[in-house]
């Protein structure tokens, strides 16, 4: 089950796990201070318990979907897609967002691109570790 939660200490506990923990990014950069305007979607497993989340940014006409984790337990059920089409219906209900965009770490690029994404521009770092920027329109 996904649903937009106000529950942010669930949403960073996962994103400390999967971010901090298993890839190393620093905690200066993980806690960016936009958690407060973000629109937070949290994944439960069966027994309620959270194990994947995304964060949605509004900037124009666009929504960015950041901060996208899943527990390792959990990767390969579905949940990480789930997220991904749950954010694109919460944005396609907001008024005045026609497109959608995500920094996707490049190992990704094919799982987003399966979900409607296309790739653009030059591959960047984020947090040391290789990204390219995707949109799609909504």
């Amino acid at each position: 089950m996904i649903e937009k939660t106000d529950d942010i200490a669930a949403c960073r506990a996962i994103r400390h796990e999967v971010f901090v923990i298993e890839q190393h990014v620093p905690e200066a950069e993980e806690w960016d201070g936009r958690d407060g305007e973000a629109i937070h979607l949290i994944a439960r497993d069966d027994s309620g318990a959270p194990i994947g989340t995304a964060r949605l940014l509004l900037e124009g006409a666009t929504g960015k979907i950041g901060r996208v984790a899943v527990l390792k337990a959990a990767r390969g059920s579905g949940t990480g897609a789930a997220l991904i089409r749950a954010s694109l219906q919460e944005l396609a209900g907001i008024q005045g967002i026609t497109r959608a965009k995500l920094g996707a770490q490049t190992h990704a690029i094919g799982f987003y691109e399966k979900l409607g994404f296309s790739a653009y521009g030059p591959e960047y770092l984020d947090a040391g570790i290789a990204h390219r920027d995707m949109t799609q329109e909504l």
